[in-house]
């Protein structure tokens, strides 16, 4: 009968929608949607084929109603097999080189996990807390974030990755050798990747972008947030769960958080029916909620709950031309930003130049506020980047600003937030999109530009017609340290500048730049100049003629040998960044005149007519960062003493000799008198002293907010200081103390606990040193990583348990080390081996029954090692624990146990 043969066409249809092949082709044709819709209609097809069975024998009409949805059965069908080949054939042929280059392993590796939801509703919130949670993140060996936004670039995003997981600095040839790297850095790692705001909904360059992550290990996962829902569907995400407002009881309490400090506001009960209003004009948003609670922070008077609750601003009708997101959240941020105070009002419209997902440093966006005059001292009693940097505070603690999901001290802006910033800048506040041609630029005071690779001529003969124009930014979005090159020719710079005479801010960052041209030297508004990572050789002399210039930062500049002499006229300047400028040798007279000074990261001392260390005395407010180099020129401890370095407010201290025989005595006093504050110090790092023993200071407990101590090359030093008193250390770095033998007492010289805050410790090139014991009850508590390289006579290590100890590193050492740190560290993860001197089979037995914990095996330069394992059966056991072994220039017969 028709009805069977329909009904029995159409089982057929069934099946080939519901083949694996047939459904990848079908989300990288872009036709899912479609194919799922006919499903849905064969299936009421089907339902009407039921009960039509009967009909058909009795009733004409239907019989031929039926004949003719056979017929379209049938041309269904032939189109499903057309489709159905062509899915059969991808899945038999490489789709491309890139594929085939890639070659592709098992889709199965890694999931995705969808988090999608409109904006302000806290997806980037739950990625994030899902992304930082101890347990969570410790199920994998690789991370990595990257915003996405609007902006699908997949080399951007593929190389953010790769410098995330890598740490390299890396430059590649196409986008195929950068996947190939990546692949590499993956391979059978399991990885955490989480892909947030990804608006692009093209499904084949998905495909591309993920062809690298196949590589990693069974169980890696990708969150992606987003609010599009046609890329997760053609994923295969059929039913999404979105990611639901808040019910109303949770906004209630979310809100009564961020207000009043307390989850529930029963305690308030005039003010619940208020807050109950308010929560559903925020539409249950967390975003809207959190903005509008920290508006009303600490505040209990009824008359401003019923200000915010009746503003006119909830049936505001002016949005802007943005999201329909962005339409539901606009009352609420902007009632948040219309009660800030109007100096903290510019601040926040400011950030407009910064496109979304920028990564912003606190102290980076103060200066360049600073520069603005935006920070104009009003209070004798704070300094005006004191004031900046409360004002940052505040617009954080109302939610304009929030911590960037990665362990960096670095902020972003919510891309709604972003959106309200550009809303609320109007004419006076640019960044460039490439329309800039086609607008009217005369009426911006404030531009920025996004960084290119080349930047072309043409894209800013628009800013000349800005002749009002105070601010130039050239900013970047992605990786904050991002390795990229972009290039800028000069003879944008030498035209650009004689046009922009009113410029009080002025950033080149990062560009390709080898000289500044001489030009700079008329814009005598500039306030801040920010020339850092460039290629530039010295400055011009007419520098000398920014008589305003605040700010000058030449950090990165690796090129950089020299600085003008007219450099001690800048009278104004408060911030002078060089860190990281290696072959500038010398510093120009007259800097310790420059009395506003706060910020001097490098000082060269140069010894008789040149830059001495009492230049410091008079630079009261010195802060921050400091690097003393050529400290052995320094002729008498009274010089060092004038410096006065205790009372400026130093947090990361270098001091640095040269490499160079000393006098003992006098190194020690040198020291002695440098001593830095102790409530301020956070970093130390002393290079090349070539004093026997170090002054008391080091190591006092004293300095309780002291991090982290790396003592390098101090050759002559018998002893180290009682470093294990101090409370807050977490990093220690000894390397190169030639004349060290014993290390016991000295590090602690009590009995309590030693070391309670130590996380990382490290030995290195310690060519003498023999013993390394202890007295301490509790030693080491919560060290986490140790590792000794280079310490070939060191013979006996008598240390109690370290149950906290995951990675082991032991390079260059006598097997004698390895046995007693495997034996004492014996619930460590993770153990790297590098020629270890006597480690035979017999030694590596003793030494493997410690290694119960142990998920992650590297053997290097172990030629006396024959065989990981005593015997087969042993081997096969460690093989179903899954224990990532990794093998590097070692002999047959042990690479050969392990297969």
């Amino acid at each position: 009968m028709a009805e069977a043969a329909a009904a029995a066409l159409v089982k057929v249809i069934f099946q080939k929608l519901a083949d694996e092949a047939f459904k990848r082709y079908a989300r990288s044709q872009n036709i899912h949607s479609e194919l799922k819709q006919l499903g849905s209609t064969l299936s009421q097809i089907q339902a009407l084929l039921n009960d039509a069975s009967d009909k058909e024998i009795t009733d004409e009409s239907v019989r031929l109603w039926l004949n003719s949805l056979q017929h379209l059965a049938y041309d269904i069908d032939d189109v499903l097999d057309d489709v159905a080949t062509e899915a059969m054939h991808r899945e038999l042929t490489p789709e491309s080189e890139a594929s085939t280059s890639m070659d592709e392993p098992s889709k199965e590796n890694f999931s995705v996990l969808p988090i999608v939801g409109m904006g302000g509703v806290g997806k980037t919130t739950l990625a994030r807390f899902l992304y930082n949670d101890t347990q969570v993140k410790g199920r994998f060996e690789l991370h990595a974030w990257v915003c996405v936004s609007d902006d699908f670039d997949i080399s951007k995003i593929t190389k953010t990755i790769f410098q995330a997981v890598s740490n390299e600095n890396k430059e590649f040839a196409d986008l195929n050798q950068l996947q190939l790297a990546l692949k590499e850095k993956l391979k059978e790692k399991r990885f955490l990747l989480v892909l947030d705001d990804v608006w692009h909904e093209n499904f084949n360059d998905w495909e591309n972008l993920v062809l690298p992550f196949h590589s990693g290990a069974h169980g890696s996962k990708v969150i992606m947030t987003s609010r599009k829902e046609q890329l997760l569907k053609m994923l295969g995400f059929d039913n999404l769960d979105h990611l639901e407002t808040l019910s109303s009881e949770d906004a209630l309490s979310l809100f009564a958080v961020h207000a009043l400090g307390v989850d529930n506001l029963d305690s308030h009960p005039t003010l619940r029916p208020k807050g109950e209003r308010i929560v559903e004009k925020c539409g249950r948003l967390p975003l809207a909620l959190k903005a509008i609670g920290r508006l009303l922070r600490a505040k209990t008077d009824e008359e401003k709950w019923d200000e915010v609750l009746n503003s006119k601003i909830w049936d505001s009708k002016s949005v802007g031309d943005f999201s329909a997101d962005w339409k539901v959240i606009f009352p609420a941020l902007m009632l948040s930003y219309h009660e800030l105070p109007a100096n903290l009002k510019r601040l926040f419209a400011y950030c407009s130049l910064f496109p979304k997902d920028y990564l912003f440093d606190r102290e980076e966006l103060v200066l360049l506020w600073l520069g603005e005059g935006f920070l104009n001292k009003s209070n004798a009693a704070k300094s005006p980047e004191r004031l900046g940097y409360e004002y940052f505070e505040e617009l954080l603690s109302r939610s304009f600003f929030q911590q960037s999901p990665n362990e960096e001290p670095l902020f972003v802006m919510h891309d709604l937030m972003n959106d309200l910033a550009t809303f609320v800048a109007g004419e006076f506040f640019s960044r460039d999109d490439n329309r800039m041609a086609t607008e009217d630029v005369a009426k911006y005071r404030h531009m920025s530009f996004i960084r290119d690779e080349y930047v072309a001529y043409h894209k800013f003969e628009a800013f000349k017609r800005a002749k009002g124009l105070r601010t130039l930014l050239a900013v970047y979005v992605g990786v904050h340290q991002s390795w990229n090159e972009f290039y800028l020719s000069s003879k944008i710079l030498v035209d650009l500048h004689p046009e922009l005479p009113l410029l009080r801010v002025l950033s080149l960052s990062r560009f390709s730049i080898s000289e500044v041209p001489n030009s700079i030297g008329s814009l005598k508004h500039l306030r801040y100049l920010n020339l850092s990572e460039t290629d530039i050789k010295e400055l011009p002399d007419n520098v000398g003629n920014l008589y305003n210039l605040e700010t000058l930062i030449v950090f990165g500049c690796k090129s950089l040998t020299q600085l003008p002499k007219s450099f001690s006229k800048l009278k104004k300047l408060r911030h002078f960044d060089m860190r990281d400028t290696p072959r500038l040798k010398k510093l120009p007279l007259g800097i310790g005149e420059l009395k506003s000074l706060q910020t001097l990261t490098k000082i060269i001392i140069e010894g008789h007519g040149g830059f001495a260390l009492t230049e410091l005395k008079g630079l009261k407010d010195l802060h921050g960062e400091i690097s003393i180099k050529g400290l052995n020129k320094v002729q008498s401890s009274m010089h060092a003493r004038e410096a006065k370095l205790s009372l400026k407010g130093i947090d990361k201290l270098e001091l640095k000799w040269d490499d160079v025989s000393g006098r003992e005595t006098l190194e020690k006093e040198i020291l002695n008198e440098l001593m830095p504050c102790s409530d301020k110090l956070k970093m130390l790092e002393v290079k090349y002293y070539k004093g026997i023993e170090f002054p008391n200071w080091v190591g006092d407990p004293s300095f309780h907010q002291l991090v982290h101590v790396s003592l390098r090359g101090c050759r002559k030093c018998t002893s180290l200081p009682p470093l294990g008193q101090l409370p807050s250390l977490k990093g220690l770095l000894i390397q190169g103390m030639d004349d060290l033998k014993v290390i016991s007492l000295e590090l602690s010289r009590t009995t309590d606990v030693t070391f309670p805050s130590l996380e990382i410790l490290s030995f290195e090139d310690m060519s003498s040193w023999k013993v390394w014991s202890t007295n301490s009850d509790v030693m080491f508590p919560r060290l986490r990583e140790l590792q000794i390289k280079r310490c070939p006579n060191l013979i006996d290590v008598s240390l109690e348990a370290l149950p906290s100890v995951r990675v082991l590193r032991i390079e260059g050492c006598g097997e004698s080390v390895l046995r007693s740190l495997a034996q004492s560290a014996s619930s460590n993860t993770k153990l790297k081996i590098r020629s270890i001197l006597g480690l035979t089979d017999e030694v590596w037995r003793g030494v493997i029954k410690y290694l119960g914990a142990v998920e992650e095996l590297c053997i290097q330069n172990c030629d006396e090692i024959r065989y990981l394992w005593e015997s087969d059966a042993e081997a096969s056991k460690e093989r179903k624990r899954r224990m990532r072994i990794t093998l590097g220039a070692i002999s047959y017969h042990l690479l050969r146990s392990w297969i």
